[in-house]
C-alpha cells in the first residue's frame, strides 16, 4: 500500500459514492487507472465493501449506550450462546469480545431510554450466564469515522 492507495482510501471512507471520475481527480490519478487500484484494494480485501451511513434520529436509533457484560462462566458454550443472542438482537450494532474485567462490550442503538430499559430487561437480562451489566450512555460525540 502506498500513498495513493492511501489517499484512495481516505476519500472512498468520506464519500463510499464517490465516481471514479472524482475520485481520480482528488487522487491525481487517470480514471483507469484510479479504476484499476480501486479494483485492485477490493481484491485483496482492503476494500471489503460499500455502506450508507444513516441518520439515528431519523430511523430511530439516536439513543446510544456502549454496553459492558460480564459472563458467569469463562466456556466456549457461554461465549457462543451471548454472541448468538447478540447476533439476534436488532439492537446491538457492535458485540466485541474483550479482555479486561468484562467479557463483552455491545454497542446498542434505540430510540430513547425506554426502548433501552425493554432491551436491558427483556434481551439482555435473559440471556443465560450474564452476570453483570454495566451501561454507558453516550451524552453527545465529538468524534466517528465509523462509515
Amino acid at each position: 500500500m502506498d500513498r495513493i492507495d492511501a489517499a484512495i482510501l481516505r476519500a472512498l471512507v468520506a464519500d463510499g459514492r464517490l465516481s471514479n471520475l472524482a475520485l481520480a481527480t482528488r487522487v491525481g490519478l487517470s480514471p483507469s487507472a484510479c479504476l484499476r487500484r480501486v479494483q485492485a484494494l477490493e481484491a485483496r480485501g482492503a476494500i471489503s465493501g460499500y455502506r450508507a451511513r444513516l441518520d439515528p434520529a431519523l430511523i430511530g436509533r439516536a439513543f446510544v449506550v456502549y454496553v459492558t457484560v460480564g459472563l458467569s462462566e469463562h466456556t466456549k458454550a457461554a461465549q457462543d450462546g451471548f454472541e448468538r443472542a447478540m447476533r439476534r438482537a436488532p439492537e446491538v450494532t457492535e458485540c466485541h469480545n474483550v479482555a479486561g474485567a468484562f467479557e463483552y462490550i455491545l454497542r446498542v442503538e434505540v430510540a430513547d431510554l425506554p426502548a433501552y430499559k425493554t432491551f436491558h430487561t427483556e434481551t439482555l437480562g435473559t440471556v443465560p450466564h450474564v452476570r453483570s451489566i454495566t451501561s454507558h450512555m453516550v451524552m453527545g460525540t465529538s468524534k466517528d469515522e465509523r462509515a
